[in-house]
């Protein structure tokens, strides 16, 4: 089966939740520190029966550096 074929499968199958943990201003980019605990994120949407599937981290910057990452979750559409 073609790859476009299987994406449509995989997106009848599943629903996917983005969420964005913005990473502190404060002194140095190169030092930024999430402004939230993103662990604690992670076991919230787990409970709801959500998977972590990857941490997205765009640059954003001038430098390369990320402003923010995202979450990305998943999990069986109902």
């Amino acid at each position: 089966m073609r790859a476009a074929c299987w994406r449509v499968i995989l997106a009848e199958m599943y629903e996917y939740k983005f969420v964005r943990i913005r990473l502190s201003k404060k002194g140095s980019p190169f030092t930024s520190k999430p402004e939230e605990d993103y662990e604690e994120r992670v076991h919230q949407y787990a409970s709801q029966g959500w998977r972590l599937v990857q941490i997205f981290a765009p640059p954003t910057y001038g430098q390369g550096i990320a402003a923010y990452f995202e979450l990305i979750f998943e999990r069986p559409k109902v």
